[in-house]
């Protein structure tokens, strides 16, 4: 967000981000292991402050991530054992998943190899040229905004990062790789609360998601 604090750390209701997202995943029973990939120079940090602190046990390693994402979530999966049948891929800056978002993804992935949780685009969709002027109108119908968590098949994963890495292929999600590999993907839907904190205006947005959340709670 342009600060000197990374995204993932920022806080809302007092807490960073990250924890947030930890917090559902350790409380789910689809969840059985978490890898947290984190730059390197905040491994210490996060295994102290973050893991030791919020009592997160589920979080068996902390690794160094890469220079983005998808370096990140390949470094990761390095550190998942064979045994594993599905692996969850969240982005630690999505603060408001849910334990059915979890629960429903990990289903779908185990019944077709891959799924994610998405939105059915809702605004009107336009083309635009360079030169800013409307090209047509897409029809929204078909199109859907990808979301996290993401659920896969540990080796269709693997295969995908493989390949990508080969034939330099840069993606912003990992359902993509998986596409290019020919492989169905399922969609599960999400929440529109499941926002992707990237910009300032985002933590106040944020913020109220949380404080309506809670006033649910207590009602």
């Amino acid at each position: 967000m342009g600060g000197s604090v990374p995204k993932q750390y920022l806080a809302i209701g007092g807490l960073p981000l990250v924890v947030h997202s930890l917090r559902v995943l350790q409380s789910s029973p689809c969840v059985d292991a978490i890898i947290l990939a984190v730059p390197e120079s905040d491994i210490a940090y996060c295994q102290a402050e973050i893991v030791k602190v919020h009592a997160f046990s589920k979080v068996v390693t902390v690794v160094a991530g890469g220079p983005e994402r998808q370096d990140s979530v390949r470094l990761a999966l390095a550190a998942v054992g064979n045994e594993a049948e599905i692996v969850l891929v969240h982005d630690a800056v999505r603060p408001f998943l849910t334990q059915q978002m979890v629960e429903d993804v990990v289903i779908a992935a185990r019944r077709t190899g891959a799924a994610i949780v998405a939105l059915p685009m809702r605004d009107t969709v336009k083309r635009v040229g360079a030169d800013r002027l409307i090209e047509r109108t897409v029809d929204r119908k078909p199109l859907w905004l990808a979301q996290t968590p993401q659920a896969f098949r540990r080796e269709w994963l693997q295969e995908a990062h493989d390949k990508a890495r080969l034939e330099k292929v840069r993606a912003t999600d990992d359902a993509y790789l998986i596409e290019l590999l020919g492989r169905p993907v399922s969609v599960v839907e999400g929440s529109g609360e499941n926002i992707k904190v990237t910009r300032p205006e985002d933590i106040v947005i944020a913020e109220a998601i949380l404080a309506a959340r809670g006033k649910r709670n207590i009602g």
